[in-house]
């Protein structure tokens, strides 16, 4: 891993930072930045693991988050995905549904290990296609005492369905038939084959593409050498795994425990958190920012709502 401040956003005076490493039940190993408040005293932590968006890295929108947090009090991990960034796992730039969301339980085993932190006051907070994997794991791990995602997208919603469930039965099919098409040609070539490199706009995108775009691309605002979305691309079979395996099937089983989902009014994807909303069992919250896009949320600090995530973090993980 780098040792030097690489991240997209500047380092704070108030917030001691290190680079870490921990290990997945399925034997990844995954890098984080640990935060932790200067000014915390003796006593043991609430703390927060945090990853997204998807194909983003912890240098990125997770590790804002993360530092603007533990300057509110808590001890929180940016982490990289398995396959993502300085984790491990091979072929690199990939995604599963089941081993993403196990990355999060890793890292709420890292966190309740570590001596700053309390294990019984342990949330996360999944941002963007990380929001879907935040609140998987919060249903399948009771550890997790909150969770929160900002800007959330069910990544595996919308593979299988297309966006605003708009992907019919005959285009589901061909889809998978490309997809089967092209693990054969992987399997002949002994490699996975690569997309073009990311967001390179040739015009006449959506707008949600174009705001990517000035997200990842923006050397004064997002990008990352490491980020998939800024200079990579993910494997064209990708979305295998998401086809069959509904990520949010158990939301309601998250109760008792609370659900914070925060989206913006102008977000294409705003109907992911509000059908999310839906689907949950209480106590669960839904925020909307006025006049907010997707992207907004990625690092706009005067429409992040971190007063309100604190807030709910600080209620929620109480002993």
């Amino acid at each position: 891993m780098t040792q030097s401040w690489d991240k997209t956003f500047p380092q704070s005076d108030r917030v001691e930072h290190a680079k870490v490493r921990f290990t997945t039940r399925y034997g990844f190993t995954l890098a984080g930045d640990l935060y932790l408040p200067k000014d915390r005293g003796d006593a043991p932590l609430p703390a927060i693991a945090i990853s997204g968006p998807f194909g983003a890295v912890k240098e990125q929108v997770s590790g804002l988050y993360a530092q603007t947090l533990a300057e509110r009090g808590f001890a929180t991990l940016a982490f990289d995905p398995s396959f993502t960034g300085e984790s491990s796992g091979t072929p690199h730039n990939t995604a599963s549904p089941d081993i993403n969301t196990e990355d999060f339980s890793a890292a709420v085993d890292f966190l309740g290990t570590h001596a700053a932190v309390d294990r019984e006051q342990i949330g996360i907070l999944g941002i963007c296609g990380w929001g879907g994997m935040a609140l998987n794991a919060a249903a399948i791990d009771t550890r997790i005492k909150a969770v929160a995602t900002s800007t959330m997208y069910d990544m595996s919603r919308v593979m299988a369905k297309g966006y605003f469930d708009s992907l019919t039965p005959d285009q589901r099919r061909a889809t998978l038939d490309q997809l089967a098409a092209q693990r054969w040609r992987d399997a002949e070539a002994g490699a996975p084959a690569y997309g073009p490199v990311s967001l390179e706009l040739q015009g006449g995108e959506p707008q949600f593409v174009q705001d990517y775009a000035a997200y990842y691309k923006s050397t004064d605002r997002g990008f990352h050498p490491r980020a998939i979305n800024s200079n990579g691309s993910f494997t064209l079979t990708n979305a295998l795994s998401f086809m069959n395996m509904p990520l949010l099937t158990y939301i309601a089983e998250i109760t008792p425990r609370p659900v914070l989902l925060v989206h913006g009014e102008k977000a294409h994807s705003r109907y992911f958190s509000e059908n999310a909303y839906a689907a949950a069992a209480e106590p669960k919250e839904l925020v909307i920012i006025p006049d907010a896009s997707h992207t907004d949320l990625y690092d706009q600090l005067d429409k992040i709502p971190f007063d309100k995530m604190a807030g709910f973090f600080s209620e929620n993980l109480k002993g």
